[in-house]
């Protein structure tokens, strides 16, 4: 059992661990906080490592559940993200593969920050022809199980783990960057991109 938080196009440590566990089981409980990869992803632009922000309704003055945190869609902030993604990637091996079903996921307006976070996972998951069991949790619990794995949505913890190089679009202009938004793997290595996942060394925590 893997107890983990969902997130915006789930970075590549993410995926490990979703491809290495048997059991997923999402933190749904717990309360909302900011800069974290709840509602943003990293990508590998022209100028380097491009962060594209989910902008959400949230007050600090009274704590709220990320799974009650709804989008703000005053800007049209999914158009300019997928122009990101697509100037990103428009050259990489297997963009135009997996274009279409991945701009479905940029098409349409989504009220909550949760249900669009498991739809991003679900069109991930159909691109690499790979399915998990998951549930969800009931409670918060402090104090995790072994495999707690939530500190990875932390923007902080999750720069300095390590990952398997592979040939990125423009790793010549400003080297390997690791463990970025899952898009980036799928993008560079299409097909190849689920073994990568199944057979990289487990995360350590």
């Amino acid at each position: 059992m893997s107890l983990i938080y969902p997130s915006y196009f789930p970075n590549i440590a993410h995926y490990i661990v979703f491809a290495q566990s048997k059991n997923i089981i999402f933190e749904i409980q717990d309360n909302y906080q900011k800069q974290t990869l709840r509602n943003r992803c990293y990508i590998y632009g022209a100028n380097g490592k491009l962060g594209l922000h989910i902008p959400v309704h949230y007050t600090q003055l009274n704590r709220q559940h990320t799974k009650d945190i709804q989008i703000d869609n005053s800007s049209n902030w999914k158009s300019i993200h997928w122009k990101s993604i697509e100037s990103a990637y428009r050259t990489s091996p297997f963009f135009e593969f997996y274009e279409d079903e991945l701009n479905n996921a940029f098409t349409k307006t989504n009220k909550w920050l949760m249900d669009y976070n498991f739809e991003c996972m679900a069109v991930i998951n159909q691109c690499l022809d790979f399915e998990f069991s998951y549930s969800t949790s009931q409670y918060f619990e402090k104090e995790g199980t072994k495999n707690d794995y939530r500190s990875l949505v932390n923007v902080k913890k999750s720069s300095v783990i390590e990952t398997a190089p592979y040939i990125q679009v423009f790793e010549n202009k400003h080297g390997y960057l690791p463990n970025l938004s899952i898009l980036d793997l799928l993008f560079n290595l299409g097909p190849e991109a689920l073994p990568y996942l199944l057979n990289h060394q487990r995360i350590e925590q």
